[in-house]
């Protein structure tokens, strides 16, 4: 009894760890083009072309020093790589909140790329405390956490960005603090000494973390759906602001509105309806409903001649959310205990180097179609129909490798999960817990 309470308890702590996390990225969204109107005084593409620099900003950051940060966490434990990325995350917001020059917000995003590990180690420590069999319904519930984060986050920022553009900022770093003291002073340590393994430099970057993966086929495979469904993903928080004021006149407060409106049937798809259907059908086919879902999404949007058939393509996106959860519990599974840091920093790897690539491309097409004399017309749906092009490219990716590697019935190399003690110091740890 007393060690289900202790996996509960654990388990929650991770997940609110997501979830403010998430809430202080989205708190900025849907304030960002008006900040950057303020310092730049320029028109919206130009505010989207500079958004896209500085995603490509943070994202380089991410996907040179990911995999430093997950060998890190196999070496010294989850615990404190977290801790030092969400102190990392409220310098960047506060860098951001008292801006007077766009250069500013480029030193913070680079400061919040070379510390954004929460999410990567956050799914490692789930790895650590959860069976194989479990681990597609544990991560729907970060992906969930994720997206509750995303339906507050947004509504937040939108409704402060009325009182000013920083006020959102400000917040956010609050919110990282706080996340920072939780995590101080109530997450355990979920990798126990006897599983960690030394640091080895020549892993601790994006290509040797992929090389050292190769021993895992079906791993490389599963990464390249992963980078092209992430790519996909960056036109939505990336032109999605631009694109809406551009198209509809959408005020920052209908913006957060709308992001945590998607938000919330994200979380509904991940919390609710992942684990049960993967258990029912098996994680690949989960993977690929979620994968069809985007496809029609990015298609609609980009075509929606009104605030109804945006809406309608959004909801239809909101289904996507079943993708992430499945694929990485697919992933889990091919990979060793102690190279769950190692494989999540891979993974962050693939996804930052898909942030890197996508919101250059997405902000690049938006200003093309929507300023660019030379166009072939008028179009700022543009970005959505490459994302869409993009997640069809992943779909068939994953389709061939479901086959190829068999991969709803081959057997996990990684079972023993830790069900680490309460609170923090001098926990003592139990036999792994199948609840």
């Amino acid at each position: 009894m007393q060690a289900a309470i202790r996996s509960r308890l654990t388990l929650t702590c991770i997940l609110i760890t997501v979830l403010l996390d998430m809430i202080g990225v989205g708190i900025i969204v849907p304030v960002l083009p008006e900040l950057l109107d303020e310092l730049t005084g320029g028109s919206v593409a130009e505010a989207a072309v500079i958004g896209g620099y500085l995603v490509f900003a943070y994202a380089f950051m991410q996907f040179v020093f990911s995999p430093v940060l997950g060998n890190l966490s196999d070496r010294f434990g989850r615990r404190p790589v977290l801790l030092l990325s969400l102190l990392g995350l409220t310098f960047d917001y506060l860098m951001m909140s008292i801006a007077p020059f766009v250069w500013y917000l480029f030193v913070g995003r680079i400061i919040a790329g070379i510390a954004g590990a929460a999410l990567a180690t956050a799914t490692a420590y789930m790895a650590d405390i959860t069976p194989p069999h479990k681990r597609t319904h544990r991560f729907g519930l970060i992906g969930a956490a994720f997206g509750l984060g995303f339906i507050i986050g947004p509504v937040i920022g939108g409704e402060l960005g009325e009182i000013g553009p920083r006020v959102p900022f400000f917040a956010a770093a609050g919110l990282a603090f706080a996340n920072f003291l939780f995590g101080l002073f109530i997450l355990p340590e979920s990798l126990p000494k006897s599983s960690r393994r030394k640091f080895d430099i020549r892993r601790a970057n994006p290509l040797g973390a992929v090389l050292a993966l190769k021993k895992y086929p079906s791993v490389l495979w599963l990464l390249s759906v992963l980078f092209f469904f992430q790519l996909s993903a960056q036109a939505l928080p990336t032109v999605f602001s631009y694109f809406t004021v551009e198209m509809f006149d959408f005020t920052s407060s209908a913006i957060g509105r709308t992001l945590g409106a998607f938000g919330l049937g994200f979380a509904i798809s991940q919390a609710l309806l992942a684990g049960p259907l993967s258990r029912g059908i098996g994680e690949p086919a989960v993977a690929m409903i979620g994968l069809l879902a985007a496809v029609a999404a990015f298609a609609g949007v980009a075509l929606a001649a009104d605030v109804f058939q945006l809406y309608l393509f959004i909801l239809v996106g909101t289904v996507s959310g079943l993708a992430p959860p499945a694929i990485n519990g697919v992933l889990s599974r091919q990979v060793p205990d102690n190279g769950q840091g190692e494989l999540q920093g891979a993974v962050n790897a693939a996804s930052s180097l898909a942030t890197i690539i996508g919101p250059l491309a997405a902000t690049q097409i938006f200003s093309f179609y929507t300023t660019t004399p030379g166009s072939p017309g008028y179009f700022p749906g543009a970005p959505f129909v490459a994302a869409s092009a993009s997640v069809a490219i992943a779909l068939l990716i994953f389709a061939f490798a479901a086959w190829r590697f068999e991969l709803s019935r081959r057997p996990s190399i990684a079972d023993h999960p830790q069900v680490p003690e309460m609170p923090p110091p001098g926990q003592v740890r139990v036999p792994p817990l199948d609840e």
